[in-house]
């Protein structure tokens, strides 16, 4: 679990990660999503509700230390624009962040924030979204081959990945209704519909996944759901 927390947040000091560290990527995301979400709910008890999502946001950023963040933009970069494989995996090896990466970024955190400050703040909501997002990341390698020789997932291919990990979502799932009721289910669905027509893209541009393609998909299954959970149900 050490592996797993170092790897995913701030938290728990230099550890390499292995692929034991997979089983442990749900738990880890309800627990970050737990402390996101009392950052919601704490600055929502003092500030206005943009204001407090803004905070929220940073927050969130802070605490996984912008690594999916950054995959985001990298993965933008290398799978939006117009290129041979060989290029788009070089373009997301490359220090620095494009047009692609920089708009794609900026438009999601916008996103983020405006889904905060759509609706009351929930910590259940937040702790199944994030469990969710880190659950469609642990199963991508039982399903996905890795797309490049050696990057920043080859530790968690030193063996064969569990498609059991993907059991998690139903506790996320249950989290999320707990929060906002029925619209809490929609939310996890749609997210992890959109979660995996990241990992989609990515098969079909690169030949599988990469270490910036689940934090892309970590980023993107969050959002959604934030969205849908913020319509006007």
């Amino acid at each position: 679990m050490r592996e797993a927390l170092a790897f995913l947040t701030v938290v728990g000091g230099p550890a390499t990660p292995t692929s034991r560290s997979l089983r442990w990527f749900p738990l880890i995301g309800a627990a970050i999503g737990a402390a996101v979400g009392s950052v919601w709910w704490l600055t929502g008890q003092i500030f206005p509700a943009l204001l407090a999502a803004a905070l929220t946001v940073t927050a969130d950023l802070a605490i996984t230390g912008l690594l999916h963040a950054d995959g985001l933009a990298d993965a933008a970069d290398g799978l939006l624009p117009h290129a041979d494989r060989t290029r788009r995996l070089e373009i997301m090896r490359t220090p620095g962040v494009g047009a692609f990466g920089a708009a794609t970024l900026g438009i999601v955190l916008l996103t983020r924030t405006a889904g905060f400050a759509a609706r009351p703040a929930d910590i259940a909501l937040v702790a199944g979204l994030w469990c969710a997002s880190r659950t469609v990341a642990a199963t991508a390698p039982a399903w996905l081959a890795y797309a490049r020789d050696d990057g920043l997932a080859s530790p968690f291919l030193t063996a064969p990945a569990s498609r059991l990990v993907a059991l998690a979502l139903l506790p996320a799932a249950a989290l999320a209704v707990v929060g906002v009721g029925w619209p809490g289910a929609a939310a996890i669905g749609a997210a992890i519909v959109a979660g995996i027509g990241v990992l989609a893209l990515s098969r079909r541009r690169v030949g599988g996944f990469t270490g910036d393609v689940l934090g892309a998909a970590i980023i993107v299954v969050e959002t959604v759901g934030l969205v849908v959970a913020g319509a006007r149900w």
